[in-house]
């Protein structure tokens, strides 16, 4: 673990550590979490966390993975903090400024786009990585076949779908994309899905061993799979992994503000990423599978619900 690491990881939330203005901010978001932490939980730190002089050592002290001791626990309280408040001031930037979703999403789409590019250059065996956007007839059949009774989340506006050219690179994949393109915090909980590879599956992958190793040794299990009701439309036997992720941006330059204000110069826009192996994918397309078949079954329930109401 190095700072270069942590400058890769700021570098993914879209700060520039080199930026005296994204290291205020960082120094803020810090200072704002140990507050809280002081004030509302009574917790006390000593004063390397407290006061660090390189806030990149709090994220150097949070990685170590040679058992749990207490400045660990307390650096991984206050990133987890840092995280939250950074997230509600985004939210809170975001409908305070005069712009678009579609604007936003455009900059998202052209950005991942980027990434997409990059991935490919890096010789990794892809067979494509490309995005797509949801029809408006598409979002409202979404949204009235949806059981809640107040469907304001569509979480699948932006989506890109990567598929590997084998089975064996699917969680390479995600290992990438969460490298490279979208910090892995902003996962958005309880919308991100798998039933396509198993947890023994993917730790038989040499590549990350050492990841694996940390998390089993960390009580982390093999989760449960999935069951219809979390298929929704698709057959029983469609197969991939679906991850919603909260995306930032950098929106000075979209907007043309100067400095820094106090909530910030990032949003979020959510994101949906695919990610399959070649075959399944061509099995996802077959028999029950089949996207007409998934349309259909979406306007069944639909008709149903505006002729008999909610179920």
């Amino acid at each position: 673990r190095c700072h270069e690491e942590v400058d890769r990881f700021f570098r993914l939330h879209c700060f520039d550590f080199r930026d005296p203005i994204d290291q205020k901010r960082i120094r803020y978001l810090y200072q704002q979490s140990v507050a809280y932490l002081e004030e509302h939980l009574q917790l006390r730190f000593p004063k390397l966390l407290k006061q660090p002089s390189d806030i990149r050592d709090v994220f150097l002290i949070a990685s170590q993975s040679d058992g749990f001791q207490r400045n660990q626990i307390l650096a991984c309280v206050i990133l987890k903090l840092m995280h939250v408040i950074h997230h509600m001031e985004a939210a809170e930037l975001r409908y305070s400024l005069p712009i678009s979703e579609e604007s936003l999403l455009e900059h998202a789409e052209r950005s991942i786009k980027q990434g997409a590019d990059r991935m490919k250059q890096s010789g990794f065996p892809l067979v494509s990585f490309y995005g797509s956007r949801k029809a408006r007839s598409s979002l409202i059949t979404k949204l009235i076949a949806k059981r809640e009774n107040i469907a304001a989340t569509i979480f699948d506006k932006l989506r890109f779908r990567l598929i590997t050219k084998r089975k064996e690179d699917v969680f390479a994949a995600f290992v990438w994309l969460s490298r490279e393109l979208f910090p892995f915090n902003y996962v958005i909980p309880g919308q991100s899905h798998n039933n396509l590879m198993s947890f023994r599956e993917m730790m038989s992958d040499q590549r990350y061993s050492d990841l694996f190793q940390n998390l089993t040794s960390n009580g982390i299990e093999e989760p449960a799979p999935l069951t219809a009701e979390d298929n929704g439309f698709s057959g029983a036997s469609y197969r991939n992994i679906n991850v919603i992720v909260d995306y930032p941006i950098r929106v000075e330059h979209l907007m043309g503000l100067q400095g820094s204000s106090l909530l910030g110069r990032i949003v979020f826009v959510m994101v949906e990423f695919q990610i399959v192996d070649e075959m399944t994918a061509l099995q996802n397309e077959e028999g029950e599978n089949a996207h007409s078949l998934y349309k259909e079954r979406q306007l069944k329930q639909v008709r149903h619900r505006l002729r008999k109401g909610s179920r």
